[in-house]
Parts: structure tokens; sequence; C-alpha cells
């Protein structure tokens, strides 16, 4: 990772630890008579995110975080999904597509579908994990891999 891959963005100072995951939810009403803002919400909405380092220990007022917030630097969090067997190769450099399933009551319907990733993003396979055939409900012949950005 270099400093390219993060971004300064603010935190709840209880939420603030190296190693948190997170889905950034975009602005909320609270957010628009704050002057930090634009270093809150600079942010892709949607995706998830990594706390890689706390920068320093000045607290921050906030409207939303009743315990302010924290400077932290953050990177794109790897995420955990599905791909076609065939597909899934160690190293190999990807545009992601969902699966074309509808059963929402599938076991490994959530990681076939993560909070985070959208059809169209560009991708590396980082890992390989293992093969999810015999959960798949619409039989497909599927790999639980690791993406990242």
């Amino acid at each position: 990772m270099t400093e390219s891959d993060t971004k300064i963005t603010l935190i709840g100072s209880r939420l603030a630890r190296e190693g948190l995951e997170f889905i950034f939810k975009g602005e909320m009403p609270e957010c628009k008579k704050c002057r930090l803002k634009n270093t809150c919400l600079n942010l892709e909405p949607g995706r998830r995110y990594r706390v890689e380092k706390i920068r320093n220990k000045d607290i921050h007022e906030c409207f939303l975080h009743d315990s302010g917030v924290l400077a932290v630097d953050v990177s794109k969090a790897p995420i955990l999904t599905t791909l076609e067997s065939r597909k899934a190769v160690d190293g190999a450099r990807i545009m992601y597509e969902p699966p074309k399933c509808g059963k929402r009551g599938c076991e490994i319907y959530d990681i076939c579908h993560p909070e985070g990733l959208l059809k169209g993003d560009k991708c590396k396979i980082v890992e390989v994990l293992e093969n999810l055939d015999s959960k798949c409900e619409a039989n497909y012949s599927l790999k639980k891999v690791k993406l990242s950005w």
C-alpha cells in the first residue's frame, strides 16, 4: 500500500482503531453545518474502507458523534466475494460481475453480492479461498475469493 492508496478522513473517536472496516454511508443532514465536512465526506458512499492508521489523538467536535472524531488514514478494504470457478485465478485482474442470481434465501447470497462492490469495478484477485459449488442453490460453479482494488 502506498500513500496514494490512502485518504485522510474523520471517524468517530470510539470507532477509531486500526483495522476497523466500515461502509461509508455518505452525508447526513447534520453534516451540512459542519466546518470539517470536506474532510469527513471525501470517501465514496457505499464503499468498504479500512482504518490503516490513527493520525493523532486530537479530538474534533462533531454533530453526530457525541465523543467527537479523530483523523485517520483509510484505504479501500479487500472484499470477500464469489467468482465463477474458471475466472478465479490468483493474481488475475478482473472487472467484477455479480452472479445473475435472485435466490436471496441462499446461504451464500450475501457473499455473492457483497456491500461495497459494484458491477464493473476493476479488482485484483488476491487469494482464492474455497470451492462453494455445493452451497450454491443456483448450481453455479463458484469459488470464494478475496479482491483488492
